[in-house]
């Protein structure tokens, strides 16, 4: 693939992200959306490492929307803990998060960039699970639309990529996965509620 056509995949990608962010931006101002704040920290921290981790291995303009992914996410972060969008913190969510910042430091010790890309898509996996768990109580809370987004944004990352390795593919083919599964689970979730409610009516 030549890399014209990788470096439009790049820029479609960057434009996917912000596209999927602004709405996303717009509803948690609105409080409309009410986004977990652990979640978003752990995501946004490990992304922009994980950009870092793509960049040395070679990754070129396919690592680039993930780079501005994870500056992005951290401003939700930022801004779900401003709103108190979903400041919630219950025993399991102390689990995650403190997992995930133990994590952390084996980025710093390791050298290898698969290693460090293995341990940061885990614990980005492990960052969904507060986001799951409360969507699945509220799966009204989340906007799908947002992760549908994310979902291809993830697959032309992959299109985008310059050098194909595991330590570059990984984490965007993980996450595009988690983003189906996620939104499968909702979409489940939705339709069961709305079951009940049916019945109860009748």
């Amino acid at each position: 693939m030549g890399s014209g056509l990788k470096e439009i995949f790049s820029v479609v990608a960057i434009g996917l992200t912000f596209i999927a962010f602004f709405p996303y931006i717009r509803s948690i101002m609105l409080g409309q959306t009410k986004p977990h704040v652990f979640s978003w920290i752990i995501w946004g921290s490990t992304t922009f490492i994980v950009f870092l981790a793509q960049f040395e291995e070679g990754g070129g303009v396919g690592a680039w929307p993930i780079g501005v992914s994870g500056l992005i996410t951290l401003y939700v972060a930022f801004l779900a803990y401003r709103t108190k969008s979903d400041i919630t913190i219950s025993s399991i969510d102390w689990v995650f998060f403190i997992t995930a910042l133990m994590s952390l430091p084996i980025w710093y010790f390791t050298s290898d960039p698969l290693w460090a890309v293995v341990i940061l898509t885990a614990i980005d996996v492990i960052g969904f699970g507060p986001t799951i768990r409360k969507a699945f109580i509220h799966p009204y809370d989340e906007d799908l639309r947002f992760f549908m987004l994310f979902m291809m944004r993830n697959a032309l990352v992959v299109m985008a990529l310059e050098h194909y390795s595991l330590t570059t593919v990984l984490f965007p083919a993980v996450i595009a996965s988690v983003c189906l599964i996620f939104i499968l689970m909702v979409v489940h979730r939705r339709l069961t509620l709305n079951s009940s409610k049916n019945r109860g009516r009748s």
